[in-house]
C-alpha cells in the first residue's frame, strides 16, 4: 500500500511578516486576506493542500505580539497559542534581515512546544544587498535548533518548492483529512466577511484603528448570483463617517472593490449591499466579540 502523509502546520510571526500571503501562495488561491497593516488576520484560518501522497493542513494564525491589553488582542493572542499547541509542523516567519522584540516573543512561545520548527525567511526578494543574506542566516542558526532554516519570497513564489518538500517529509503517515478538492474550512459566508473586511484595511490606511470589523447578515445563492448583506461595525460616530467617506464614495468603493473579488472567488456574479452601524467598545467585549462571529 503507498504510504500517505497528512498533518497540521501552523503559520506563526509577528504581525505583517507575510503569513497570509505564505499560505495563499502554498494554496495556489486565496483563502486568507491581506493587507499592509499588522494583524490582518484575527481568527485561524485553515488552507488544506492535497497532492498524490500527502495532504498538509495550514493554519494561518493571528500575528503574537505582547502589548494589547484589549480583548480583541487577547483573543488573537490565544487562538495563535492554541492553534501551536496541536500542530505537527511550525512554520516560524520572519522578514527579511529584520529581527525584531516580537520575533523574539515568538521565540520564546515556540521553543516550549514539541513539534519541529522550520525558519522561514520572507520577503528575500526585497533584500537590496543578498551578501547580507548568509551571515544573517548564521546569527538566526544560533536562536534554536532550527529543523531547517528556508529562505523565499512568498510573493514570488521564489524556493516555495523546497519549503513543501520539508514539510512532506515532517508530516506524519495517516489518511487525508479532508476531501482532495477542500481548500479551506471556512464557509463562503466567512469569506465574504473577510473580504470585505480586506477592502476596508487597504482603503483605510492609517485612518481607522483596528476597532472596525464585519459581519454578513444575509447571505444566498440564486444559480450564479449571490446576495450578500454585510455590516461594517464600528465603535464610534466619527468612524463610521470615515468609512461612508464624503457623499458615501469610499463606502461605494470598498463595496465595489469587495464585489469584483467576490465574483473571482465565488464564480458567480455578486449583489453587495453594505451598512456602516457603530456598536461601541465591542473590541474590549467578550460577548460583543461573540455575536460578531469570533468563536
Amino acid at each position: 500500500m503507498t504510504e500517505h502523509r497528512c498533518g497540521l502546520v501552523a503559520i506563526a510571526g509577528r504581525p505583517n511578516v507575510g503569513k497570509s500571503t505564505l499560505l495563499n501562495r502554498l494554496i495556489g488561491q486565496k483563502v486568507s486576506i491581506t493587507s499592509r497593516k499588522p494583524q490582518t488576520t484575527r481568527q485561524r484560518i485553515l488552507g488544506i493542500k492535497s497532492e498524490p501522497g500527502f495532504q498538509a493542513i495550514y493554519v494561518d494564525t493571528p500575528g503574537l505580539h505582547e502589548r494589547g491589553k484589549r480583548a480583541l488582542n487577547r483573543y488573537m493572542n490565544e487562538s495563535a497559542r492554541s492553534a501551536l499547541r496541536e500542530v505537527d509542523v511550525i512554520l516560524f516567519v520572519v522578514e527579511g534581515l529584520r529581527w525584531t522584540g516580537q520575533d523574539d516573543y515568538v521565540l520564546q512561545v515556540i521553543k516550549a512546544l514539541p513539534a519541529p520548527v522550520i525558519l522561514v525567511i520572507n520577503k528575500v526578494d526585497k533584500i537590496a544587498d543578498k551578501k547580507k543574506l548568509l551571515p544573517h542566516l548564521d546569527v538566526l542558526a544560533q536562536k534554536m535548533s532550527f529543523a531547517e532554516i528556508i529562505p523565499l519570497s512568498a510573493r514570488s513564489g521564489d524556493n516555495l518548492a523546497a519549503l513543501e518538500e520539508q514539510v512532506r517529509r515532517r508530516l506524519p503517515e495517516g489518511p487525508p483529512l479532508y476531501p482532495e478538492d477542500q481548500v479551506t474550512d471556512r464557509s463562503e459566508r466567512f469569506l465574504a466577511a473577510e473580504l470585505i473586511r480586506e477592502k476596508l484595511m487597504q482603503s483605510l490606511g492609517e485612518e481607522l484603528p483596528y476597532a472596525a470589523t464585519v459581519e454578513v447578515s444575509a447571505f444566498s445563492r440564486e444559480e450564479k448570483l449571490l446576495r450578500i448583506e454585510a455590516v461594517i461595525w464600528v465603535e464610534r460616530a466619527g468612524q463610521k463617517a470615515i468609512v461612508i467617506g464624503k457623499g458615501g464614495a469610499r463606502l461605494k468603493a470598498i463595496g465595489r472593490e469587495a464585489r469584483l473579488e467576490m465574483e473571482k472567488i465565488f464564480d458567480a456574479r455578486v449583489f453587495l449591499q453594505l451598512l456602516v452601524k457603530v456598536k461601541q467598545g465591542w473590541s474590549d467585549d467578550l460577548k460583543a466579540m461573540t455575536g460578531l462571529g469570533y468563536q
